[in-house]
């Protein structure tokens, strides 16, 4: 590929919206760009970087058994009305009428279109097991698009469905997809980490995510570096510290104009972890809770919209003080009458809560004795808190989630019909699961994991190209034709390069190569005229060797280091 004739549009500056790394680094070397908010096209360099990536999973997709199709993202509302998620999901999903006023929507997962499949395709135990996947766009009408190709409103995913006969043959062939996974992101270079996860709005008996460390994510994972205990905050357990004993007995004591915990705190001289924090939440159908967390403590809502079965939102100022005769700030869980949820680790102490009345708390408040409720882990993991697991501390690190895999079991296969006959003739329903990777999001987290000040370091297997070969002097024809012939060279053995030809100051080629990020530059310049050589540098040491014209494949392999 030559520079010259290309659709390679690098900028000197970051666009003004971009935020995230991957983003600017993106935009800069001319691999994307947006056409609205959450919409983007993949230039020429963008989309040799997704072929690379879509090339090793379908690799790896095809090793344990995978058959690819292509299933539409056009879908009739009949089957996810079938599945409860036409109802279930939000405004997330886009929804349209055709022409003849029949409710449609966009794909933004395949769940059901599988399970149709199956319904009709799928007879026997004989026909089992089955792994189908595909390659294919989606559509999310995301409400907050942002960090690049991080947040999209469009993109490219690799999901999969398995359909076993029982849920031992599920968990193999989770194990199997788990397994792949971990070798796709090996070889896509990009750091990850396995972890425990929330089947969400998936729903099912169980799912883990793979999870690329990064500033620029925006999910949080707690981590041990002891045992290797991992999990999404949603769902990770930790063991606070216990706040010092105290022995004092019931008391209503006044904190005028004090209403957050570290304005209680401060007013009676006690540390926050000593106090309870009191909210009130409305269930979908369960109506209103109370949840209580330590002081210092922050309620996670997954964990307790998890707890419930249902969804919850806080409620609103009114409905607090209806619900609890208080505002808040001073309401708590003593003596009220709606149902009280706790924290784990309130269950032995004592402590200060709202009185339920404005401008007061009650100290030496204990759970069983001034009040009932039912306990569960309900906070989010704070760093340096206790493994659950081994006891060390924990780590909590801000991620980018590259890929997901569920036990769906029947959730989809029972509503939709799709039953087989066992062994010994008796129908049952087919059990199912599900696994996505999305390719742009793992081309930014390589973005977000390998660059530098002067632009993107590529891994090897995803890059672009793997040599960019720099002509300084276009106009020297000695060096054009070496030029020449190390590019026909590199090609011959399979060393993908981009040749940049342009008739461009030095300077300009050796910012665009930097940002551009190719794991080799090979430079055919004023060396070789003095010296026979030309330079062959890697972008990730910047290590560089000066080798003759002939010994430039060579040396490509040498500087790129394995892989």
């Amino acid at each position: 590929m030559r520079f010259a004739k290309s659709l390679i549009p690098t900028l000197r500056e970051d666009p003004a919206d971009a935020e995230a790394i991957s983003h600017r680094l993106m935009v800069r070397a001319g691999l994307v760009r947006q056409l609205a908010a959450g919409i983007y096209v993949y230039l020429p360099l963008g989309q040799r970087v997704l072929d690379k990536i879509t090339a090793i999973v379908r690799e790896e997709m095809n090793a344990i058994g995978g058959q690819e199709v292509t299933l539409p993202v056009l879908h009739p509302a009949e089957i996810w009305q079938q599945s409860g998620r036409w109802d279930a999901i939000g405004d997330e999903m886009f929804r349209l009428k055709d022409r003849n006023g029949r409710d449609m929507c966009l794909g933004m997962t395949h769940e059901e279109v599988v399970a149709w499949l199956a319904a009709r395709e799928i007879r026997s135990y004989r026909d089992l097991p089955q792994i189908w996947y595909q390659i294919q766009t989606k559509e999310r009408d995301e409400a907050r698009p942002r960090s690049g190709v991080l947040r999209t409103r469009e993109f490219l995913m690799k999901d999969s469905y398995t359909l076993d006969l029982d849920v031992a043959a599920l968990d193999r062939a989770y194990a199997a997809h788990k397994a792949a996974y971990c070798t796709i992101f090996d070889r896509c270079g990009v750091r990850y980490l396995v972890v425990e996860s929330d089947p969400g709005m998936m729903g099912g008996l169980g799912s883990h995510e793979f999870m690329a460390p990064s500033a620029a994510g925006e999910d949080e994972v707690a981590v041990c570096r002891a045992c290797g205990y991992a999990a999404n905050v949603e769902l990770a357990r930790s063991v606070p510290a216990p706040p010092p004993p105290a022995t004092e007995a019931r008391v209503e004591v006044a904190t005028p104009n004090a209403k957050t915990i570290a304005e209680v705190s401060a007013l009676l001289g006690l540390e926050p972890r000593r106090t309870v924090k009191s909210l009130l939440y409305v269930a979908a159908k369960a109506g209103p809770v109370l949840a209580l967390v330590r002081g210092d403590h922050t309620l996670h809502e997954r964990k307790l919209a998890r707890l419930l079965g249902e969804e919850v939102r806080p409620a609103h100022p009114d409905e607090v003080r209806g619900a609890l005769g208080a505002g808040l700030g001073s309401i708590g869980p003593v003596g009220v009458t709606v149902p009280v949820v706790a924290d784990e680790a309130l269950r032995a102490g004592r402590w200060v809560v709202g009185a339920n009345r404005d401008g007061y708390h009650l100290r030496g408040v204990s759970a069983g004795v001034d009040f009932e409720c039912r306990f569960a882990d309900l906070h989010a993991a704070v760093a340096g808190e206790g493994c659950p697991e081994c006891g060390a501390p924990l780590a909590v690190e801000r991620v980018i989630e590259i890929g997901n895999i569920f036990k769906l079991g029947t959730k989809y296969s029972v509503p939709l019909g799709a039953m087989v006959l066992d062994e010994a003739g008796k129908e049952r329903p087919i059990v199912m699961g599900s696994y996505g990777i999305g390719p742009a999001r793992i081309a930014a987290a390589a973005v977000e994991q390998s660059h530098d000040a002067d632009g993107i370091i590529w891994p090897w297997a995803i890059a672009p190209f793997h040599a960019h070969l720099v002509l300084v002097g276009a106009r020297d024809q000695a060096q054009a034709d070496a030029a020449e012939a190390i590019y026909r060279s590199l090609w011959a053995a399979g060393i993908e390069t981009l040749f940049d030809d342009r008739d461009e100051r030095p300077g300009v080629k050796f910012k665009d190569a930097d940002l551009v990020g190719l794991p080799v530059r090979v430079t055919v310049g004023t060396a070789l005229a003095k010296g026979g050589v030309v330079e062959v540098r890697s972008r990730r040491t910047r290590a560089e060797l000066r080798v003759p014209p002939g010994g430039v494949v060579a040396a490509v392999r040498e500087v790129a280091g394995p892989g």
